[in-house]
């Protein structure tokens, strides 16, 4: 009688040591994901809104699970999707989403719209676009309902602990300070002291969304934003990347590198993390076929040279397999081209991650 009680009480012990290691692990793989920027990273908020700033006609979507458009500026996943796959969370819903209620707010959310930049004056063409400093608001907003859900400790425990992303600067440059020839913003500042501005404002955000809770950033600096198929239709004579723009991008990636790096030392902490979108994108680019690509410089959707011409609709241009292309439309990587980037983001050296890769924030953060 005594062994099978100590055997009854060994197994109870065992099965309560099993389900608490699941729970432990059903947490670990349950990190909140918080998305801020722009048309890179915005998975559907901007179809609440009355803007021309949408992804939500055919063909967008069309290698998306449901083959339907979400919303997403990709022909299928775009980069949080696939951040969210690689750390085993379910994708986040976009901030504006009806469904973003209950247990689903534990999941994080999405605050990024197209056409936004740093500055409030980015994207005005675009008419109701959520700017920076209202996603942030959002995010305060968003944690008083976490509060009323798990009450006001939990909600800064898995704020604290969750994973943040912003993307945001590609269209200070290509939505405002080069839209148009003589823009007011190029009249007001030479392209140097319009970087420092810049830099200066992004700083700010980064500060506020540290006061906000957040203690693991990923902060992605600008693509090649010269060799994208629009600025190549427009400004390119021969295939080759618009020096300007490249320089814009050359002038503003480094001095991010340095305000975060301010940051960090000025907390303490490796809280923002340089994820070096130049270098990830310029790889594919300057050499598509050494990734499976057949070209960088034409789009997979859209018309005119380089398919660079307006946006991706249902009479564009249309190519039979997304995966040959870098770009899905003239501003956009396929899901494809997302996935390479977010494989360095996970796993990439510090040419492309600085201080650390996601794999190693993910690994340190599994041992606290």
């Amino acid at each position: 009688m005594d062994s099978s009680y100590s055997f009854l009480v060994s197994s109870l012990i065992l099965g309560l040591l099993v389900t608490l290691g699941s729970v432990a692990q059903e947490a670990e793989a349950a990190r909140a994901f918080f998305v801020f920027g722009d048309s890179l990273v915005d998975n559907g908020n901007n179809d609440y809104l009355a803007t021309t700033a949408r992804a939500d006609a055919y063909p967008y979507g069309i290698d998306y699970p449901t083959h339907r458009p979400t919303g997403r500026f990709s022909n299928g996943l775009n980069i949080p999707d696939i951040i969210s796959e690689q750390i085993g969370a379910e994708p986040t819903l976009p901030y504006l989403s009806p469904q973003l209620t209950g247990e689903r707010l534990l999941v994080g959310a999405n605050f990024a719209s197209a056409g936004i930049g740093i500055l409030n004056d980015t994207g005005i063409q675009f008419l109701n676009i959520i700017r920076i400093s209202k996603q942030l608001e959002y995010f305060q907003q968003y944690q008083t309902r976490l509060s009323a859900l798990i009450g006001a400790e939990g909600a800064q425990r898995l704020v604290n602990e969750a994973l943040v992303l912003i993307t945001l600067g590609g269209n200070d440059f290509v939505n405002n300070y080069y839209l148009v020839p003589f823009s007011a913003r190029s009249r007001q500042f030479a392209l140097p002291d319009y970087v420092v501005y810049l830099i200066s404002e992004y700083r700010k955000i980064l500060a506020r969304l540290y006061e906000l809770g957040a203690r693991r950033v990923l902060v992605t600096g600008t693509g090649p934003l010269g060799c994208v198929p629009a600025e190549l239709a427009m400004r390119s004579r021969n295939g080759e990347c618009s020096v300007e723009l490249q320089q814009a991008a050359g002038l503003f990636n480094p001095q991010l590198v340095d305000i975060i790096n301010g940051l960090n030392s000025e907390v303490g902490a490796d809280v923002f993390v340089a994820a070096n979108a130049f270098a990830m994108n310029m790889d594919f680019v300057s050499n598509p076929q050494a990734y499976g690509f057949v070209t960088s410089k034409v789009a997979c959707c859209g018309q005119g040279p380089y398919n660079g011409i307006g946006l991706c609709t249902v009479a564009s241009n249309l190519c039979p397999n997304r995966d040959l292309y870098a770009f899905w439309d003239p501003f956009h990587p396929s899901e494809k081209a997302n996935r390479l980037i977010v494989q360095q983001i996970m796993v990439g050296s510090n040419k492309y991650m600085n201080p650390m890769n996601l794999s190693t924030i993910m690994a340190l953060d599994s041992r606290t």
